[in-house]
C-alpha cells in the first residue's frame, strides 16, 4: 500500500503544498475549482488528514509542527511556503496548521504534539509574552521565525529574525527626513518583547531623536487584516487631520490604511505618506507602490529550517540568527519617484 504525503498530493494536483493545506483546512482563500481538483486527488490517493495533523506522514520518523498564527497574512503564507520547499530528510514530514492571530499558538502546539511523534516546532507570527509559560517543561526544539527569543526563559527556543527595532527606526527616520512630523503608528500591542513591540519602540526611538514623542493618541492598535486596518484607519484619520504619515507594522495593514485614506479623500503620499513592513510581492503592484521594510523570506525560511533540523538531528543548542532587512522606498512615501525609476530600469 502506497502512503501519500501532502507533498505528493500537491505534485499530483499541480499546486503548492500550502494550497493543499488550505484546502484541508477549508480556507476561503482558494478558488472552488482548485478545491475540487485537490479534493479529487485526495480521494484518488486515499489520503487521510484530520483537524489536528494535516500533512502528517504515516511512517517512521519525526514530524515538524509548523504553526502559522494569522490566516490572512500574505507574508506568513509566503514564508510558510518557502519553508515547505526547504530540503529535509524524506522521513521528516511537516504538520501545517493555520490559526487565528487571536488564538494561543502555545496551547495549540501542545495539543498538536500530544500523542504524536513531533520532533520540533516552527512558530510563524508568534508573540512572546506570558503565554510562553505553557511551554515550560516541553523538551522539544523550537524555532521562532521573525521573532527574537534571545533572553527568554525558553532554553530550547531558537529564533531567526531581523532587528525589528532598528529597522522600524530606520523606516520612521525616512518619513521624518521626507518632512513628515505628525506620524501615526498602526500595529499590534506595543507591550512585550516580540517583533511588534520592538517595532513600536523603534518608531518611538526615531521620533525621540528628533525631539518628538509618540503620544498614545497616535498609536492605533489593529488586527493584521485588510478589513480591520481599513476600519481602524477610517475611525482614526477624521479625528486626526494633522497626521501626515503612517508607519504600519505590516504591508497588509498599510494597504488597508491606504484604501481608507482614498475613501476619505486624502492622497497618498501627497497628504499622508504610508510605510509598511514585510516586503510582500503585492506591494510592488499596488497603486501607489508600497514603501516598506522588506524581510528576506527565503533566507528566513532556509535559516529557520536549518537551525531546527540541526537541533533535532544533532542535538545542537538553541541559537539566534539575525538577518538583514531592507528599506525599500517606493511611491507611498517621500523619495519614491527616484527609486521607482531605478526599479523600472529608467534614468532618474
Amino acid at each position: 500500500m502506497i502512503i501519500y504525503t501532502i507533498r505528493d498530493i500537491a505534485e499530483k494536483a499541480g499546486v503548492s503544498v500550502t494550497t493543499v493545506s488550505r484546502v484541508l483546512n477549508d480556507r476561503p482563500d482558494v478558488s472552488q475549482r482548485t478545491k475540487e481538483k485537490v479534493r479529487q486527488v485526495i480521494a484518488e490517493c486515499h489520503f487521510v488528514g484530520n483537524a489536528n495533523a494535516r500533512g502528517l506522514k504515516q511512517a517512521d520518523g519525526e514530524a515538524i509542527a509548523l504553526i502559522i498564527r494569522g490566516r490572512q497574512n500574505p507574508f506568513l503564507n509566503a514564508l510558510a511556503e518557502a519553508m515547505l520547499q526547504c530540503p529535509r530528510s524524506e522521513k521528516t514530514s511537516v504538520i501545517t496548521e493555520y490559526i487565528d492571530e487571536e488564538d494561543d499558538e502555545f496551547r495549540h502546539a501542545l495539543t498538536l504534539t500530544h500523542g504524536r511523534r513531533v520532533g520540533g516546532i516552527l512558530f510563524l507570527g508568534s508573540r512572546i509574552d506570558g503565554r510562553c509559560a505553557a511551554l515550560n517543561g516541553v523538551n522539544l526544539p523550537m524555532v521562532f521565525s521573525t521573532v527574537n527569543t534571545r533572553g527568554t526563559a525558553m532554553e530550547r527556543a531558537s529564533s531567526v529574525s531581523m532587528d525589528d527595532r532598528a529597522m522600524a527606526r530606520q523606516a520612521v527616520e525616512a518619513l521624518l527626513q521626507g518632512g513628515r512630523r505628525h506620524i501615526a503608528v498602526f500595529g499590534g500591542s506595543p507591550i512585550g518583547s516580540d517583533s511588534l513591540a520592538l517595532r513600536a519602540q523603534g518608531a518611538a526611538d526615531a521620533l525621540a531623536a528628533r525631539g518628538f514623542s509618540l503620544p498614545e493618541s497616535q498609536y492605533v492598535k489593529t488586527r493584521f487584516t485588510l478589513e480591520d486596518a481599513y476600519r481602524a484607519a477610517l475611525a482614526f484619520f477624521p479625528g486626526s487631520p494633522e497626521t501626515d504619515a503612517a508607519f504600519c507594522m505590516s504591508d497588509t495593514v498599510a494597504l488597508g490604511v491606504i484604501r481608507a485614506l482614498k475613501d476619505l479623500g486624502r492622497l497618498v503620499p501627497e497628504d499622508v505618506s504610508v510605510m509598511g513592513v514585510d516586503g510582500t510581492e503585492i506591494g510592488r503592484y499596488t497603486v501607489p507602490r508600497l514603501s516598506t521594510v522588506a524581510q528576506p523570506v527565503e533566507e528566513i525560511a532556509r535559516e529557520s529550517m536549518a537551525v531546527l533540523l540541526d537541533m533535532m538531528e544533532n542535538h545542537a543548542p538553541a541559537r539566534h540568527v539575525t538577518v538583514a532587512g531592507k528599506l525599500e522606498m517606493r511611491e507611498s512615501a517621500p523619495g519614491s519617484i527616484r527609486v521607482r525609476s531605478e526599479e523600472l530600469g529608467m534614468r532618474s
